[in-house]
């Protein structure tokens, strides 16, 4: 299926790992022009190497997602490197785990900024240039959290959920001009999980890490964790004309997981 992407440009936050890489990934196949970002320059500048032998053209360019005004400089950079903004593509890394008296109140700010502030501060950067494309998205990525809470990662479960009233209002707000839409993304075998499956093998919890990844599995209908490119390319469907009727949507990619309906 084309998606109909081809020479569109796409701001994608916190990309050079995980989910946001897979998707500024699945997205440059489809031949946009993708804007990732991240602090680490060595990890940055290998993505949009390794991102630059798909069909769209990419732009590294060093961000901390909690600072406004590296926010701003992104967009801008964007906007000069080819001449618009027509997707924004919101992720986050992941925040410290742990239960209500085990985080500081700076941990809670600093959660509040990493996950939703971010989310605002791209969005108000490039609501001028969305609103004058003719195919303005924003897709959010969050976690299933937002619909069932995970245990010790309390910070996740609440903060998380300001995204979801910012998608709903936004769907609203931006309408008919720029949709928006969040996807709810489960396990899947992103660095994080790999680290934390090598962990565990390393304190004998498992054999192997084939035994240890497959222990993410459990309670998923279909019995395995995700590839963070399926994860992805739902991003880059929802980005696209084909999704041209779907807005305000929070849509799970979970293997089924969420008993919710």
């Amino acid at each position: 299926m084309d998606l109909g992407l081809d020479g569109d440009t796409v701001v994608v936050t916190a990309s050079s790992a995980g989910l946001g890489r897979a998707s500024a990934a699945a997205l440059a196949d489809e031949g946009a022009n993708v804007v990732v970002c991240g602090r680490d320059p060595e990890r940055l500048a290998a993505t949009e190497s390794e991102l630059g032998d798909l069909d769209g053209d990419v732009l590294g360019v060093e961000t901390d997602i909690t600072s406004k005004g590296d926010v701003e400089a992104l967009v801008e950079a964007a906007v000069e490197e080819f001449g618009g903004v027509d997707h924004v593509v919101t992720s986050a890394g992941g925040v410290p785990p742990g239960g209500f008296a085990d985080l500081t109140e700076q941990e809670w700010y600093g959660a509040f900024d990493m996950l939703v502030m971010s989310a605002v501060w791209t969005v108000r950067a490039a609501r001028p240039h969305l609103e004058a494309s003719d195919a303005g998205t924003i897709t959010c990525i969050t976690s299933t959290s937002v619909r069932e809470v995970i245990d010790d990662l309390i910070l996740s479960n609440a903060v998380r959920r300001g995204v979801i009233g910012l998608v709903k209002s936004l769907s609203r707000e931006l309408a008919p001009s720029v949709r928006v839409n969040a996807v709810l993304p489960g396990a899947h075998e992103t660095s994080r999980i790999e680290e934390l499956v090598e962990a565990a093998v390393e304190r004998g919890d498992h054999d192997t890490y084939e035994e240890g990844l497959n222990s993410w599995s459990d309670g998923i209908p279909l019995g395995r964790v995700g590839d963070p490119r399926e994860l992805g390319d739902v991003v880059a469907f929802l980005a696209s004309d084909r999704a041209s009727f779907v807005t305000g949507a929070c849509v799970p990619v979970d293997g089924g997981r969420l008993r919710s309906a």
